[in-house]
């Protein structure tokens, strides 16, 4: 029995930081068309993927242009703008004065 609670701390301990881990990772593969200037293009099939590196990038070799990459990236938001407000509450009625 005390195993078994141990067991499912452990499991519950690992969905909880696995979940305040951040956002998503996603990935892209292809060789490398450009490397400068903080982003790296890479072609996916026919589309060509601007991905910007910062000095936190961790890249292991050297992508070099023709070097076929994986790239982990996440995405984030640079702005946000709310185009509609959605509903605005009804404006409240004034007494009439008398």
């Amino acid at each position: 029995m005390k195993r078994i609670i141990i067991a499912l701390a452990v499991v519950f301990l690992f969905v909880s930081v696995s979940m305040a881990a951040g956002p998503k990772t996603y990935q892209v593969t292809g060789p490398v068309l450009e490397n400068k200037d903080g982003v790296i293009t890479v072609q996916k099939g026919k589309d060509k993927w601007e991905i910007a590196t910062t000095k936190d990038t961790k890249i292991k070799g050297d992508p070099k242009v023709g070097s076929k990459v994986t790239i982990e990236y996440t995405m984030t938001a640079a702005t946000i703008e709310v185009k509609d407000a959605g509903k605005k509450a009804p404006a409240e009625k004034t007494p009439a004065k008398k």
